[in-house]
């Protein structure tokens, strides 16, 4: 089926970022209105059919957004591919895939609240992935609304390079429209339904105002440009026409340390506003720069640009399963062009797959397409090994694109099936989720033989075994949320692994020197091989990694995986006869138990970064009952209103429905969010009590 083309510096593809409830799915909900792709404006959470982009029950139910949405529209001859993700801090991977294959975002903020804390997790996202964005002030036609106050929030917290290219006019309820100052005129509307806003002039008391905010403005632009700039300091901002203005603020927005603030109601009128700061600011995939990655057959960097002529490359970044035609894969084309029904080279697993079909969604509606084009993001059906994070390229001219990193999973519970007939449906199930979701892992514990579960928090596991229920229908016994606990060592010790049996016939002969050392942390598990000479043959120096590698996964002190530690073989002796690679495993195996209880073990424990908005009265109660959970507090921010923000690091064994005991602490009136910070060293009473009690086990 052909669909509507436009020419690449026409497209946009923009990310709706924000913390949880601040309005991006409303936000997005009056672009598709106002684009003409919806004829009413879903609600979030109530009556109705719920939004667009919120299609998944549990979205509908909870009035949150749980996966990144992705949906296309057209506007003034402009092509949007729009991607609604998550404000919640458990799908924080959601945020950060998306922003991964973005071009530009538009942060939106509550205008009750000014920055939030997840807001601050999102715009860091943000800078890492070099997004440049927007800004709007939501909610500020609503009580207590307040767009001066929210954008000394974002100064103070976020960027002093935040400027407004639009003024409300009104307070709260009595908002009608905004003062536009490129074009310094007044944009009104009678209530949120209108059809268009009347462009007339400013309001006589904001005149001024807009003058001063206009100045700021041009002074702002004219650093983009050093001609501009002499002009401006020769002849003043009249020299400067409405064109270069706009010119010179797209390139320091594109620059992505300059942002452009707006406010208004996601739902109303306002957002045509917000649709032409889009198209005329954020970035085409033109403007933004080739993308480089690596030739899997010899490791030399290679260049693609955003043009079909050039070779197939494209990285998936979302796996979704759809109830009527299977899996679905979001991917972002850099270069060249997919075509259904063509053969494309995974370069992360090696192998050729075909794709079947390529649908551009609508969140959960389907259209499908012959083909996508360089800088363009839609789905394709058929892909089997793809996952998130993949390189799909050209066969013959093969590429690997930078993956996408995402933390490991610090909760876990255990699942068990109700009957017999749940137990086939739930390997399917977690194995299906697990493909979709990179933060969540699922591993059977050897010792009890349960299924563990590992997610980013309580709600994030809640959610899947509520998928789980619902889309693969398994009942399922869930356990209590455990801590995902770590092992590793403070000290260095030297000890010999020797594993030698003789009982009739060939005998099992291995024998190594393993030295074991704190490793810096974050780093991993790394096997140093120095050995000089033949005293462990070659072949056999692998299965001693392979024998400490396992032994260090499944923990030595206390069942929980050991990380951050640097083993290095550095002597050993074998026989000609009774030597093998199992034997050598073992050794290495036998060197791991004693050599970590001889390098001073420590359990280590997630220690989250938490954040507490809540108001004035309450803040006595909220920092005692922190500190009552070994919490340590590290900074007090005044917000606006009497709250305040309250930052800490908390043990997450002492977090486990934190969110509900706030709720009754401070009448609901506080809200909290926490994300994993690093792990630390679990105190020594502490670590003793867990490790007596996995042990009685």
């Amino acid at each position: 089926m052909a669909e509507k083309t436009v020419p690449l510096k026409d497209l946009r593809n923009i990310g709706i970022i924000a913390h949880i409830d601040a309005g991006k799915t409303t936000t997005t909900e009056g672009i598709l209105y106002r684009t003409g792709l919806t004829h009413k404006i879903g609600v979030v959470k109530g009556d109705g059919d719920g939004a667009t982009t919120d299609w998944m029950a549990q979205e509908k139910e909870r009035g949150i957004t749980i996966t990144s949405a992705a949906v296309t529209t057209f506007w003034k001859g402009h092509k949007i591919n729009v991607i609604d993700t998550p404000g919640h801090i458990d799908f924080t991977a959601e945020v950060e895939r998306s922003l991964r294959v973005l071009d530009g975002a538009v942060t939106v903020f509550d205008g009750k609240m000014g920055v939030e804390a997840q807001t601050e997790t999102v715009w860091r996202q943000a800078n890492k992935y070099g997004v440049p964005r927007i800004c709007f002030v939501n909610k500020i036609n609503q009580t207590g609304g307040d767009f001066y106050k929210s954008l000394e929030t974002i100064h103070t917290r976020l960027s002093k390079n935040a400027l407004p290219i639009h003024l409300p006019i009104g307070f709260e309820k009595d908002i009608n429209g905004v003062v536009d100052l490129i074009d310094m005129k007044a944009y009104t509307y009678k209530d949120y339904a209108d059809h268009e806003l009347v462009a007339g002039d400013i309001p006589e008391n904001m005149v001024e105002k807009a003058k001063n905010a206009r100045s700021l403005l041009v002074e702002a632009a004219v650093e983009a440009d050093d001609e501009l700039f002499e002009r401006f300091l020769d002849k003043g901002e009249e020299s400067i026409s409405i064109e270069e203005l706009k010119v010179a603020l797209r390139k320091r927005v594109l620059a992505g340390d300059f942002f452009l603030v707006t406010g208004g109601d996601g739902r109303g009128v306002i957002v045509e506003k917000l649709l032409d700061l889009v198209t005329d600011y954020l970035p085409s995939p033109l403007d933004v720069e080739s993308i480089w990655g690596i030739n899997p057959k010899n490791g030399e960097k290679i260049e693609r640009h955003p043009d079909e002529s050039q070779p197939m490359a494209a990285l998936a970044f979302k796996i979704a399963t759809d109830p009527f035609v299977g899996k679905l894969i979001f991917v972002r084309v850099y270069s060249g062009k997919l075509t259904a029904g063509s053969y494309v080279l995974n370069t992360t697993t090696g192998n050729k797959e075909r794709v079947g079909r390529i649908v551009r969604m609508h969140a959960d509606k389907r259209e499908e397409i012959d083909s996508i084009s360089a800088g363009d993001i839609a789905a394709v059906v058929g892909l089997k090994d793809t996952t998130t994070g993949s390189t799909l390229s050209d066969v013959s001219h093969p590429i690997t694109l930078e993956s996408i990193s995402f933390p490991e999973p610090p909760v876990s519970i255990a699942v068990e099936p109700k009957t017999k007939a749940d137990q086939e449906k739930m390997g399917i199930a977690l194995q299906r989720l697990a493909e979709e979701d990179p933060t969540f892992r699922v591993h059977t514990d050897e010792e009890t033989g349960q299924t563990i579960m590992s997610g980013m928090g309580e709600l994030h596991l809640d959610i899947l075994i509520d998928r789980m229920k619902r889309e693969f229908s398994v009942e399922a016994n869930v356990g209590e949320p455990q801590v995902a606990f770590r092992e590793s060592i403070r000290g260095t010790s030297e000890v010999q692994g020797k594993h030698a049996k003789q009982s009739g016939g060939r005998g099992q002969y291995g024998d190594v020197w393993v030295r074991f050392e704190p490793n810096e942390p974050g780093k991993g598990f790394e096997f140093i091989d120095v050995i000089k000479g033949g005293v462990v043959p070659q072949e056999y120096r692998k299965p001693v990694e392979q024998g400490i590698r396992e032994t260090l996964d499944g923990g030595v002190i206390a069942g929980y995986p050991v990380v951050d530690v640097k083993a290095t073989l550095y002597d050993g002796s074998y026989h000609d006869v009774d030597s093998s690679e199992l034997a050598f495993k073992l050794a290495g195996s036998l060197a791991t138990r004693e050599g970590i209880k001889q390098a001073k073990p420590i359990l280590l424990e997630p220690i989250m970064h938490v954040e507490v908005t809540t108001p004035e009265e309450f803040l006595g109660d909220v920092i005692g009952d922190l500190n009552s959970r070994r919490g340590r507090i590290d900074a007090m921010e005044d917000l606006m209103g009497n709250a305040k923000l309250i930052k800490a690091f908390v043990p997450l064994s002492n977090m486990f429905g934190y969110t509900s005991d706030l709720r009754s602490m401070s009448q609901g009136r506080s809200a909290s969010t926490m994300e994993l910070a690093q792990y630390e060293e679990v105190p020594p009473n502490v670590a003793q009590e867990i490790i007596e009690k996995r042990s009685s086990k």
